[in-house]
C-alpha cells in the first residue's frame, strides 16, 4: 500500500492547487516588492477581516525604507558573505539529510544504482534552490507556489504510473528516478 501513501501527496498538493488562487498575495510582498499600497491594504482586509492595519502597514512603509537602499545579492555573492554560513550549513545539513531519506528504494532499482540515486536526490535539491532564488523575485512566491503544485500533481501522476508499469517494463524504473528528481526540483522551485 506504499503507492497509495506516495499518491496522498499528489491529492493534498491538489487540493491546496486549487485553492491556491483564492488566496491574496502575501501583504509584504505586495508592498515591498511590487509597491501596491491599496493591493497591500485589500490583502490585509481580505486576510484579517475588518480593522485598522495602519500601525502594519506603517511598520512596512519603515522596512520599506530602511531596505530602499540594500541590493539584492545573487547566489554567488550570497556564497561568499561569511554571515549566512549558518544559514548555508543548514541548507546544506538538510540537502544532505535526503541521502538518508529512502527515494533510492522506491523506484526498485539494483542496489549498485541506489547510491547514485541518492546524489541525483542532492543534486536536483540543490539545482531548484538555484533556480529558485534567482526568479523568485521576478515571478512572486504566488506563482512559484501555484505552478510548483501544479508540477508536482502532474509529476506524480505520472510517476505513480510508471511504478506500475515497472513489473511489465524494466526501463520504466528509470523513469521513475527522473521523475522523483522532477518532483523534488518541483517542490523546491514551488512549495
Amino acid at each position: 500500500m506504499w503507492n497509495v501513501l506516495l499518491s496522498f501527496s499528489g491529492l493534498v498538493a491538489l487540493i491546496q492547487l486549487l485553492f491556491l488562487p483564492f488566496f491574496p498575495e502575501s501583504p509584504p510582498y505586495l508592498l515591498l516588492q511590487k509597491g501596491d499600497k491599496a493591493g497591500c491594504l485589500k490583502a490585509m482586509k481580505q486576510l484579517w477581516g475588518e480593522g485598522n492595519y495602519h500601525i502594519e502597514f506603517d511598520d512596512m512603509l519603515k522596512e520599506k525604507a530602511v531596505t530602499k537602499g540594500t541590493r539584492i545579492m545573487n547566489v554567488l555573492e550570497v556564497l561568499k558573505e561569511p554571515s549566512v554560513y549558518p544559514q548555508l550549513g543548514t541548507m546544506l545539513l538538510l540537502l544532505l539529510s535526503l541521502q538518508f531519506c529512502g527515494l533510492g528504494a522506491t523506484a526498485n532499482l539494483q542496489e549498485s544504482i541506489i547510491p547514485y540515486v541518492s546524489l541525483g536526490v542532492a543534486i536536483s535539491e540543490l539545482i531548484s534552490t538555484i533556480f529558485c532564488s534567482s526568479i523568485i523575485d521576478r515571478f512572486g512566491r504566488r506563482i512559484l507556489l501555484w505552478g510548483g503544485y501544479l508540477l508536482m500533481a502532474l509529476i506524480l501522476v505520472l510517476l505513480e504510473t510508471s511504478l506500475l508499469l515497472s513489473d511489465k517494463f524494466l526501463w520504466m524504473r528509470y523513469c521513475s528516478v527522473i521523475l522523483i528528481f522532477l518532483f523534488l526540483i518541483a517542490y523546491g522551485i514551488g512549495p
